[in-house]
């Protein structure tokens, strides 16, 4: 089993454990009426995720995920963790790479949130100047090669024949954004706002921004965007292509399902496509990770001043939470 005090553990790891997870013997007996995929998830931790609600929807063939931070609305350890396992129980429970898992039930995955106003707004900054601080190299590469794997599995999407749909209901910012723009469609409520303000401190996006916006808009917008720091509204993400679709404040949940109903008929085509898009366009977990290193060493050299705009940030965050 993985070791519950690391939360960066590779993904050989995470294969591993999810094979170890049950033993039959500690299962009760099956009812005679009991599905495969009734029995997948009784198995599974699925649906007992500690900040990640998790509901399945037959008739849509859909998984639903919505974050639900404890803390802050950013990417705690806790969230990183309950991620890698939405991510790893899912396939588990789904199937594998040929996606006939559960004679293909699952089709669609979506993620959102239930922080009022916020998709996810990025990295642990606390935990980050506290590291730098302390000079702490080690934890931070941890923490950023873990983001990296949540990306690369969510770009490829979980190995799976699926779509997934990123759901924008508030705002996505820093590596909340990162994670947003790996997703097949991503679908948006009018009011979020979207950016990479890590500039602001003398750092960069350094868990994907770069290699994804190169692949979505090209390379010049997106050093443009990663150096800027701006600020973007829905429609102007949707203008550049990242955005798929902009819809009211509160229609997000009911926009997707439209989305979700219009394209099932032609969802092989649609799964077909994408991956055309990821073959033509490849993106590796060795590159991230390479660049999550060079993230590493320019967090580790930030001055007493960034460190203070950072903590700042971090202080603004904590306050969402009333």
């Amino acid at each position: 089993m993985i070791d519950s005090g690391r939360f960066s553990p590779t993904r050989d790891e995470v294969e591993a454990a999810s094979d170890e997870h049950f033993s039959e013997d500690e299962l009760p007996p099956l009812a005679a009426t009991e599905t495969p995929l009734a029995v997948a998830f009784r198995q599974s931790t699925l649906f007992d995720l500690g900040q990640i609600d998790v509901r399945w929807d037959a008739e849509l063939a859909t998984l639903w995920a919505f974050m639900t931070p404890l803390d802050r609305p950013n990417s705690n350890l806790g969230l990183i963790r309950d991620t890698m396992a939405w991510q790893r129980e899912s396939r588990r429970v789904f199937g594998g790479t040929d996606g006939t898992g559960q004679d293909g039930a699952l089709k669609f995955m979506v993620l959102g949130s239930r922080f009022p106003g916020v998709f996810n707004l990025g990295g642990d900054l606390e935990m980050f100047a506290e590291c730098i601080q302390q000079r702490d190299r080690a934890t931070l590469l941890k923490y950023g090669v873990a983001c990296c794997e949540i990306v690369d599995r969510i770009w490829h999407c979980n190995d799976m024949n699926i779509i997934n749909i990123g759901l924008a209901q508030g705002d996505a910012l820093g590596g909340g954004l990162e994670a947003l723009m790996c997703f097949d469609v991503i679908i948006a409520e009018r009011q979020a706002r979207f950016g990479l303000p890590e500039v602001l401190f003398g750092l960069f996006p350094g868990m994907g921004a770069y290699s994804i916006l190169s692949r979505r808009v090209g390379p010049v917008l997106a050093r443009q965007m990663i150096t800027e720091g701006r600020i973007y509204t829905a429609d102007e993400m949707c203008e550049m292509g990242i955005v798929s679709q902009v819809v009211e404040t509160g229609e997000g949940e009911a926009a997707t399902v439209r989305w979700i109903k219009e394209h099932q008929a032609h969802h092989a085509g649609y799964v077909g496509i994408n991956r055309a898009g990821r073959r033509v366009n490849p993106m590796t977990l060795k590159e991230l990770t390479d660049i999550v290193e060079v993230w590493t060493d320019t967090a580790l050299s930030l001055s007493d001043r960034d460190l203070r705009m950072m903590r700042r940030l971090a202080s603004a965050q904590t306050k969402l939470r009333g």
